[in-house]
């Protein structure tokens, strides 16, 4: 099979590298789209083959495009398949269909049932509940990080290292106003801070959350675009309305979030940052919540055996045993419309 990975975001680069490892295993084709504009941002753009163009991609002539993100070009050959970019199903946009995929491969069974029930609407594709690539990793040679992790607190005289990560959404983030408390926390408790921003923060916050941490010896900022790394090492979260609440949740470690919009929260949130260090006290020792997460991992995701890159792919094969490879998608005006401004015509 011949695959193209495609990406126009930095977020999707640790979403499908699982993914690529595998296709790579199992002996397919892969070849990455990653546009000029985001290539300084690939940490291993020169250990992959990689297309910067959408006529190389047309020339390419893939059997299956796997896309984290919202958009494909509709003329390209190959089953647009979608793998989703978070699990905070609640997000706005989560569940429109934009017309662009052939095929949704869906987290867990919370995902599962809102696709199928829309499918059942359009009839023009298909659901298969896979698992998500991204957390193949999770769920994948903790051994290291756990080392790392123990180095950390052990140079620093700390027992616990704690997440703090939220989203960059303006409307959604807790940043700004949590400030003061979350390096409060790090004044009065015997903890380690990782402070991991999203790709979009807005750069004023980030460079105010770097002097103050200057003056403090257990504050960390990190730039490694591998959240998952940091999910791993820690104990402990910090956040908002961020979609890696859901994937630190399946690792069932204990969560705080502060004025979340979720729908489904089965974890510890609280309005405002005004007690923020009394309530992260308490979890961090009570963990009151640790049942409520087992139900988010029952619903969200329920594979912990590190091998949904293994079924994603195995989905796209059975789908085009069946179906065959789609030439391209037909989509209506405003949608070709919008492609064709997006990545230009269909390539001659």
């Amino acid at each position: 099979m011949k695959a193209v990975l495609f990406c126009i975001n930095p977020y999707a680069f640790g979403i499908l590298k699982p993914l690529h490892d595998e296709l790579i295993k199992q002996g397919n084709d892969v070849l990455w789209y990653i546009p000029n504009n985001i290539q300084s941002k690939c940490p291993f753009y020169n250990e992959v083959k990689v297309s910067t163009t959408i006529k190389e991609l047309a020339t390419y002539n893939s059997d299956a495009i796997f896309v984290p993100g919202n958009e494909v070009p509709h003329y390209l050959r190959g089953v647009k398949t979608q793998v989703f970019h978070g699990l905070a199903g609640e997000k706005k946009g989560h569940f429109r269909i934009r017309s662009y995929f052939d095929l949704y491969l869906t987290q867990g069974p919370y995902f599962t049932d809102g696709f199928n029930r829309l499918a059942k609407k359009y009839k023009d594709f298909e659901v298969i509940e896979t698992g998500w690539c991204k957390l193949d990793t999770l769920f994948q040679n903790h051994d290291e990080y756990k080392r790392e992790r123990n180095e950390i607190l052990s140079k620093n005289g700390k027992k616990n290292l704690i997440l703090f990560a939220p989203t960059f959404s303006p409307s959604l983030t807790c940043a700004v106003t949590a400030k003061e408390k979350i390096f409060e926390i790090t004044d009065n408790q015997d903890v380690y801070l990782l402070i991991k921003f999203h790709d979009l923060m807005d750069t004023k916050t980030i460079e105010e959350y770097k002097n103050l941490a200057s003056s403090r010896g257990n504050v960390q900022i990190v730039s490694d675009r591998n959240i998952l790394k940091y999910m791993i090492m820690s104990d402990f979260m910090i956040s908002d309305t961020s979609s890696v609440v859901y994937e630190f949740i399946l690792l069932n470690k204990p969560v705080v979030t502060i004025n979340s919009h979720s729908e489904n929260i089965n974890w510890c949130d609280i309005p405002d940052s005004s007690n923020l260090v009394e309530v992260f006290s308490k979890e961090l020792v009570e963990d009151n919540f640790r049942r409520a997460r087992q139900k988010v991992i029952d619903m969200y995701h329920p594979y912990s055996d590190g091998k949904s890159s293994a079924r994603m792919i195995s989905a796209v094969e059975d789908y085009i045993l069946r179906h065959g490879v789609p030439k391209d998608r037909k989509i209506n005006f405003y949608r070709r419309y919008k492609m064709n401004k997006m990545f230009g015509p269909k390539p001659e």
